[in-house]
């Protein structure tokens, strides 16, 4: 089976400094997969490279089988690769309902594609909320706002970025369950977080990386049994 996104090889840098190191590793369809690691040892700037906004160096990044490691930003996006970034980033003098119709994607890549009332009955609070304006949300309110809007792009991978850093600890629950009955309805997403617990009930694979490299990757049951992993690699 071809995976739907396939990195081998990745290399990066910020001018002189190389930060990412043979990076290897895939997502298939359907699939919950994560990147794990520290804070600083190149998860976020493994998904920058991905989505060409730091391009690499070397390497290659295929999505759909197709080789995307050239291509722009945006046409990128448009094949169906969504982020919800690190601090969210909402547009914050447009409506919760604004912000989600700014990102609506014909995309046919679902028999069921999202719309406002798929979203709002994943995120009811979004429907209360749909027409407060972004900056008069809640934390959490913005991350339901954030993968709302990237589920709105209807994508064939779903990207979080610190899925629930910062967050409250009923609506980290909120937004764990979330990614559940997505995974359920059989979105493929790569979750990069820290709540190993969580995850390993989540995801099927996971990749730690340290200092720009694959240390180890594995399935949930071998990472499950292995909490030094957790302690040597992630910090928990």
């Amino acid at each position: 089976m071809t995976p739907l996104l396939e990195v081998r090889g990745l290399q990066t840098s910020y001018g002189p400094s190389q930060v990412l190191f043979d990076i290897d590793f895939a997502v298939n369809d359907r699939e919950v997969a994560t990147l794990l690691g520290r804070n600083g040892m190149g998860k976020t700037t493994t998904i920058r490279s991905i989505l060409g906004l730091t391009p690499p160096k070397a390497g290659t990044v295929r999505f759909l089988g197709e080789r995307i490691d050239h291509l722009p930003p945006d046409r990128i996006a448009r094949m169906g690769l969504a982020l919800v970034p690190e601090g969210r980033q909402i547009f914050p003098n447009l409506s919760v309902e604004e912000n989600l119709k700014a990102f609506a994607a014909n995309r046919a890549k679902a028999n069921e594609p999202w719309s406002l009332d798929r979203v709002y009955g994943l995120f009811p609070r979004l429907q209360e909320r749909r027409n407060n304006m972004g900056h008069q949300l809640s934390g959490g309110e913005q991350q339901m706002l954030a993968i709302g809007r990237a589920l709105m792009t209807n994508p064939h991978l779903l990207i979080l970025d610190e899925a629930t850093e910062g967050l409250a600890p009923l609506i980290r629950e909120e937004i764990w369950r979330c990614l559940a009955t997505l995974r359920e309805q059989g979105q493929a997403i790569l979750v990069i977080d820290k709540y190993v617990k969580r995850l390993v009930r989540l995801a099927e694979r996971h990749t730690i990386i340290e200092r720009g490299r694959v240390v180890w990757e594995g399935d949930s049951q071998h990472l499950a049994a292995d909490e030094g992993l957790w302690v040597r690699y992630i910090g928990v």
